[in-house]
């Protein structure tokens, strides 16, 4: 079991460190010239393409890993499925009737996945929900491999948040109007990060010939003209996607959560060794 624990939670953090890699990456001029001359010849499908499948081949992992030695390892992945077709449907929503600025109805679900089910979950739900829309909607691109990581985080720390809270723990039926709050909020505050995120991506290439560079420049130089060029191009987007998250967490959370945690409970149970 401990084996099993330190090979997942090693999937999770090499799924990570590439993410964070590959979000920083513009910071560093040599890092940034490359991915500027692989867009000028062509490249940049081909690394999207290597970057998509590590990351879809590492979440595949991780839920192997994850089933290994579980009871429960089939009932595990048709939740997940389940729920991530729920999801992908919304975004088909999303692209269907256009929602206002960056407002998706993809993140709330996510989040409230990932606060009832844990972290490595929500990280799964987040990745593969984002795949799967992309997929349905036709939205596969360059980007996608950075939503996927991006969303997945979501999941991930929502995980994290529920842990805090003792989310786990607590009955179906309590009150959740603190969780309601602190979660509205934790919806909001991710709005804006996922811009904040999801624009390292394409910044590179849109203002490339105007970002600092050279040897003698400081990261706080690159740094400063990232914060102006986010504040002046996505702040007001970002906004609308924060108070929709906050907005769809508050009117359905409760419903959701509740009964999240009835199905996690009915499913839920260990096996033991009668030697044990």
């Amino acid at each position: 079991m401990t084996a099993r624990k330190f090979l997942s939670g090693l999937i999770y953090t090499l799924s990570a460190a590439i993410g964070v890699l590959a979000f920083i990456s513009p910071f560093f001029p040599a890092a940034r010239s490359a991915a500027l001359g692989a867009t000028q010849g062509q490249g940049t499908g081909a690394m999207t393409m290597v970057t998509t499948t590590a990351l879809v081949l590492l979440a595949l992992t991780a839920l192997l890993v994850e089933m290994h030695g579980q009871a429960m390892a089939a009932k595990t992945v048709a939740t997940l499925g389940v729920l991530t077709a729920v999801a992908s449907v919304l975004r088909f929503i999303e692209v269907a009737v256009p929602m206002p600025g960056g407002f998706s109805p993809i993140f709330a679900p996510i989040i409230l996945v990932g606060y009832v089910f844990g972290s490595r979950f929500g990280f799964l739900m987040g990745t593969f929900t984002l795949l799967v829309s992309a997929l349905i909607t036709g939205g596969v691109g360059p980007w996608l491999p950075y939503q996927m990581f991006t969303t997945g985080w979501v999941g991930m720390m929502a995980g994290w948040l529920g842990r805090l809270m003792g989310s786990q723990r607590r009955p179906s039926g309590r009150r959740l109007g603190g969780e309601i709050v602190v979660l509205s909020s934790f919806g909001a505050l991710w709005g804006i990060l996922y811009g904040v995120i999801i624009n390292l991506y394409f910044w590179p290439f849109t203002a490339g010939p105007t970002i600092p560079g050279g040897p003698d420049v400081e990261w706080s130089q690159i740094a400063s003209q990232y914060v102006a060029f986010y504040l002046s191009t996505s702040l007001v987007w970002d906004l609308m996607r924060a108070l929709g998250n906050a907005a769809l967490i508050a009117a359905l959370g409760a419903p959701t959560i509740r009964s999240l945690r009835r199905f996690r409970r009915r499913f839920h149970f260990t096996v033991e060794s009668p030697h044990a």
